[in-house]
């Protein structure tokens, strides 16, 4: 293979890393938004858990009415 040759490949296997780097760092970027709204929407549902706990709590701690 000339040195023509093997530059030319060269040129085309680092066009073609390039374009997977590329790729990939495209599907990073979606796959950390994507985790971040979950952190969002985690930290949103045990917010919610602990007031619904805390209502909960609140229900029993009243003293059972007085027919019992």
């Amino acid at each position: 293979m000339s040195l023509e040759e093997r530059v030319t490949e060269l040129e085309s296997r680092l066009a073609f890393q390039d374009d997977t780097i590329q790729a990939l760092n495209d599907v990073l970027v979606a796959q950390q938004r994507a985790v971040e709204h979950l952190q969002l929407q985690m930290a949103a549902l045990l917010k919610r858990q602990e007031e619904m706990v805390g209502q909960f709590e609140s229900f029993e701690e009243e003293a059972p009415p007085p027919h019992y």
